[in-house]
């Protein structure tokens, strides 16, 4: 059960990245998801385990990990299409 809730939070901070940012995730519910906990490692690793918990996410630097993920994924992809 908590690989589930797992899931369902990265997915859920993957998706309010994409929102503050405006601009979507490639790959729907998988990439949220994906964004989620690479979003979680890459924040958890800048700005370590504050804030609240939940599933193992701290949230906060979660967030802010995603945002910074998506970030950098949508200037290599405006890249990459430029060409």
């Amino acid at each position: 059960m908590g690989f589930l809730w797992a899931l369902i939070v990265g997915g859920i901070i993957g998706w309010l990245a994409s929102l503050i940012l405006g601009k979507d995730v490639p790959g729907g519910i998988i990439g949220n998801i994906i964004a989620g906990f690479v979003g979680a490692l890459i924040g958890q690793a800048l700005f370590g385990n504050w804030g609240p918990m939940v599933a193992g996410f701290a949230i906060v630097p979660a967030l802010l990990g995603a945002i910074i993920l998506i970030l950098i994924v949508s200037f290599i992809l405006r890249a990459v299409n430029k060409r």
